[in-house]
């Protein structure tokens, strides 16, 4: 159950990423490193 979340939360950092190519600020920047901070731990089942 641990890696289908980091799984998910990785393509949700790949979303924010696309977002702030787009057009972000300092939240979306905060919320893609917590998603890909989340995601690698989660995934690695550490």
């Amino acid at each position: 159950m641990k890696r289908i979340w980091g799984y998910t939360l990785f393509w949700f950092g790949v979303g924010m990423i696309v977002m702030y190519i787009i057009g972000g600020g300092i939240i979306g920047i905060l919320l893609i490193a917590g998603a890909m901070l989340l995601s690698y731990l989660l995934f690695s089942c550490r």
